[in-house]
């Protein structure tokens, strides 16, 4: 299945509080658009996450680590892991999967 990201992003309610939509999925290997306005609160997540930075630029705290980010840029955040985004640009946008089995890769 193909979907460009202007179509998933069209799938996204601007009301909407968390600002997220299945792009593919949900049946294998679930894949959402991601695009957090203000705060972007994240609560640690049961399955390891790859994401790719779609759009925009920001910072990525992964635990007590900041790191710039920019478009293409891809990341990984370990289950149980505690990271979110911060100072980051009006266009941000963000395509994210959680592949592992409950607990991570490492249980």
């Amino acid at each position: 299945m193909k979907i460009t990201l202007d179509e998933a992003l069209a799938r996204i309610s601007n009301n909407a509080p968390l600002r997220s939509a299945e792009a593919i999925g949900p049946d294998r290997l679930p894949v959402k658009v991601d695009v957090p306005r203000g705060e972007h609160a994240q609560q640690p997540h049961t399955r390891d996450e790859v994401s790719a930075l779609m759009r925009g630029r920001g910072w990525f705290v992964n635990g007590r680590t900041h790191q710039p980010i920019e478009s293409g840029d891809p990341l990984f955040v370990p289950a149980a892991h505690s990271h979110r985004f911060a100072d980051f640009s009006d266009d941000f946008c963000s395509c994210v999967t959680r592949y592992s089995s409950e607990g991570g890769a490492q249980s």
